[in-house]
């Protein structure tokens, strides 16, 4: 791993891969192994000639973490990004996110429309435009002394899922905080960069994708058949329909 500084942060990112850059923005609890390597992502990608940039989201990985929920504002982690731009010497680069980077990645294509050109959403839909979107159990399951005792099992999941990475509970406590609350869906009417919303059919956690894109001119979505939240990411349907996104 290589790191840079980001408002402050030490943060860790690897780089595979020579040609046109693509920042790929791992989700939450995750890393960018578990979530672009481990699945094929990484290899597909510098195969069909990308330089593949793979951050540790702050909190994350090999990252330092803070505590506090204003630190992973969804505008803050897309900062990190432009940063981590910087750092390489990248004028701009296609993006593409899972899940929370999803969000990030969606954040990034409003505030740094200059930076990022073609937007991949994955792992999201119709449920980021809820308006109740309370993190509360998420942040009681993570912050728990005994999981044992996690009555509801989305939240549970999400606790197993963080203690099976290896990660700071209490950082991911304060980040799943922050990327619950309402997410800024006026502004997704001025993303003027090409944008893909991907999602598996069973992904009761993104919701079907095409509400979200419906509000993003000219995006398409991409539904991938009988896949849910944690199957859609490796998915061969997942990167046909990116592969051929990126080619056009």
């Amino acid at each position: 791993m290589e790191y840079f500084n980001s408002d402050g942060l030490k943060l860790a990112y690897r780089v595979e891969g020579e040609g046109d850059p693509i920042v790929l923005v791992h989700g939450f609890a995750s890393t960018h192994r578990v979530n672009w390597i481990e699945t094929g992502w990484s290899r597909a990608l510098t195969d069909a000639g990308f330089r593949v940039i793979l951050p540790d989201m702050r909190g994350h990985g090999a990252s330092e973490a803070c505590y506090h929920a204003d630190d992973y504002a969804l505008g803050t982690m897309a900062d990190d990004l432009v940063a981590l731009l910087d750092r390489l010497g990248e004028a701009g680069a296609d993006i593409m996110g899972y899940s929370m980077g999803a969000m990030v990645a969606l954040a990034a294509a409003m505030a740094h429309p200059t930076r990022f050109d073609r937007v991949v959403a994955a792992g999201v839909g119709a449920r980021l435009l809820d308006d109740d979107r309370d993190p509360g159990p998420v942040v009681a399951a993570l912050l728990a002394d005994d999981p044992a005792g996690i009555a509801n099992k989305e939240a549970l999941g999400f606790r197993l899922f963080a203690e099976r990475m290896g990660q700071d509970l209490l950082a991911l406590a304060a980040c799943f905080e922050a990327i619950r609350q309402p997410f800024p869906v006026a502004g997704l009417g001025g993303i003027v960069r090409p944008v893909l919303v991907v999602a598996g059919e069973a992904d009761e956690q993104a919701g079907a994708p095409g509400p979200l894109a419906a509000l993003i001119p000219g995006a398409r979505a991409v539904t991938v058949p009988k896949r849910d939240h944690m199957k859609t990411v490796g998915d061969p349907a997942y990167k046909e329909a990116v592969l051929k996104f990126l080619e056009g």
